[in-house]
């Protein structure tokens, strides 16, 4: 629909007249040539054939009378609001159906004009009044709905995005950081969560629900807080990944929908890390200017084969210093310019190596900008991205 603005001269707005009889269709005609004439008018005469027009164009506003061959009464507006509502209705009434106007306000209609008592003026002020009020509606409307779902997004975000549960003399480094695709409403379905255990352990976790919208999102942070619990209650090795499992077919709105996850237990030792991997891209490992990309064996996505799935516990030496970055898909999907090549787990590296030299903060801003660069001929990264840093904080010896 074309937007109104009653300081535009060059606006002409349209109007969809549905009257049956040809009389009262001529007078209205007569109207509109005395009191806008630039504004253009189609007449049918019935709901059927305004169905017809409205799948052609939607006019700026409708013109309706409440005694059609197809419909009557407050009926009408009903049926005209079931394909248009959008558009503004005014409705037409005979001189003893004054109240029947006045309802049609209660259901939807804008203004009312009764026929045989309509002056010039008074008919051009009450169609673009209409508009101008229909507008003011959708407008107000579409405020609200930003409005609840920023709401929406910060609820989502506090589940899905926590901050890390760390000892204060942790020694422990996180930099964490989400950002959500540009085709989502709403926060997607990554989450990530961080936890130290009363051993001084430091469990990380990073996931992805398939699909986007608030039902992900939700299953997302369900599974986050159950991940949470099962470690401060001390489920640990694939048991955890197991009721993790066991959560999501339980939470889940239909049996297509799985989660990819990667599970991280750093023990205090700073050397030891166990790695479990449930469908979950690899992850970085950073020590010092050098970036290598660690693959460490895994099993099929949470839900992908409920019940039968194992998940193995792969345990790595880390350097000392060295740092691990794990991340989400939707980091390397990307295009990689103006063509339809993927930027991949190979560039990906490419992009992190070159970031190598950057603190962590820095390199994980870095990482993300420029996978967004090389994807913005594209439109952009279409998926959620999710990123977790991941160090120990060199120890510091004290003098002798």
């Amino acid at each position: 629909m074309d937007v109104y603005r009653p300081d535009d001269s060059t606006y002409h707005p349209s109007l969809l007249l549905i009257e049956d009889d040809p009389g009262d269709a001529l007078l209205v005609e007569e109207l509109v040539a005395d009191s806008a004439p630039e504004m253009k008018v189609v007449w049918v005469q019935s709901l059927a054939a305004a169905r017809e027009e409205f799948a052609v164009r939607m006019p700026d506003c409708v013109l309706l009378d409440l005694h059609l061959p197809d419909a009557s009464g407050l009926e009408a507006v009903a049926k005209v609001k079931e394909v248009a509502e959008s558009v503004p209705i005014v409705v037409l009434t005979g001189l003893a159906e004054e109240q029947t106007g006045l309802a049609a306000l209660s259901v939807g209609a804008q203004d009312y004009l009764v026929k045989g008592r309509v002056e010039p003026d008074l008919f051009g002020r009450a169609v673009r009044y209409a508009i101008q009020r229909k507008q003011a509606e959708q407008a107000a409307s579409a405020l609200q709905a930003g409005q609840l779902r920023a709401q929406e997004n910060a609820r989502l975000e506090r589940g899905l995005l926590p901050s890390p549960l760390l000892k204060p003399d942790a020694g422990f480094d996180v930099v964490a950081r989400y950002r959500p695709g540009r085709t989502s409403a709403l926060l997607g379905g990554d989450f990530y969560d961080v936890v130290q255990t009363e051993d001084g352990t430091v469990h990380v976790l990073i996931g992805d629900v398939s699909g986007h919208g608030p039902d992900e999102a939700a299953l997302g942070v369900g599974l986050r807080i159950a991940w949470r619990t099962l470690v401060l209650t001390g489920v640990t090795g694939p048991r955890r990944l197991h009721k993790l499992e066991e959560i999501l077919v339980a939470e889940r709105a239909g049996n297509r929908i799985f989660a990819s996850v990667t599970n991280l237990s750093m023990s205090a030792d700073r050397r030891t890390v166990q790695v479990m991997r449930a469908g979950h891209p690899g992850l970085l490992l950073r020590n010092g200017s050098s970036v290598d990309w660690l693959e460490a064996p895994g099993g099929p996505a949470l839900g992908l084969v409920p019940s039968l799935s194992t998940w193995p516990v792969h345990e790595i030496t880390l350097p000392a210093g060295a740092a691990l970055v794990l991340f989400t898909d939707g980091l390397f999907e990307g295009h990689r310019g103006e063509g339809r090549e993927r930027l991949g787990e190979e560039g990906l590296l490419a992009l992190a190596r070159a970031c190598a030299d950057l603190e962590p903060n820095d390199f994980t801003d870095s990482l993300i900008a420029r996978a967004e660069e090389l994807a913005e001929s594209n439109g952009g990264l279409s998926d959620d991205v999710a990123v977790v840093y991941v160090q120990w904080k060199k120890e510091v010896t004290a003098p002798a």
